[in-house]
């Protein structure tokens, strides 16, 4: 059972999903604007948060962005586009999983049990990891390099906690995609290429030169220091 936040506009789609959520065995909370959803997140903390992007008040990107801003909560969201670029687009903005409309009760129940799931494996493995002068903190999602901190956006700490998880071992760009992006096929190495130059630069190095973050050419990254 799950705390559900439903933010969706369309009134027969709302009380539909509602009420087939709640068969499910969730605690459903359905709203129809993108203004009082975020005030939703930020005050009754639901575990999960369904986010439509056509949404009468606010931009559906919007009110992730506002969302992000506030809780790590994970979000699933409902869109219309299924190409790539749209969907990287959304994983990239913050978007933890996404359905394609139209989409089944069943589908939904099963990506939001697969986000929870993703979640307590997070919780399980909290303990902080340490590599040479680099150390994470998964619990406070802090990261400093010889003790000076990093600020590092929601993903960038999800892939370097990612590669921490398996120190010394070279994981590949599709590997990557499935557990920071929940993206289960190829075709996006270019998200995975542009953070870890973002994580690179942020960790005092470069491809060139790097001191934890290592490509292995036509295979992947491994984090080990140098």
């Amino acid at each position: 059972m799950a705390r559900v936040l439903l933010v969706e506009d369309d009134d027969a789609i709302r009380t539909s999903l509602g009420k087939s959520l709640a068969a499910a065995g969730h605690v459903v909370t359905a709203l129809a604007a993108g203004a009082d959803g975020v005030a939703a997140v930020a005050r009754d903390r639901p575990d999960v948060v369904l986010l439509d992007l056509g949404l009468p008040d606010l931009d559906g990107r919007d009110v992730l962005a506002m969302i992000r801003a506030v809780s790590d909560v994970p979000v699933i969201v409902a869109t219309a586009r299924d190409d790539d670029a749209s969907v990287v687009r959304l994983l990239d903005a913050g978007a933890d999983d996404y359905v394609i409309k139209p989409f089944s009760s069943a589908q939904l129940d099963a990506r939001i049990r697969a986000v929870l799931r993703r979640g307590g494996a997070d919780q399980q493995e909290d303990v902080a990891l340490t590599l040479g002068g680099l150390s994470i903190d998964p619990r406070s999602r802090e990261v400093t390099v010889d003790g000076n901190p990093v600020d590092l956006t929601r993903k960038e700490f999800d892939l370097l906690v990612a590669l921490a998880r398996r120190p010394g071992a070279v994981v590949t760009k599709r590997e990557l995609l499935a557990e920071v992006w929940g993206l289960p096929w190829g075709g996006g190495d270019r998200t995975v290429d542009v953070h870890l130059s973002w994580l690179r630069r942020k960790l005092g190095e470069t491809a060139a030169e790097p001191r934890f973050l290592h490509s292995v050419r036509g295979v992947g990254v491994k984090l080990a220091e140098a």
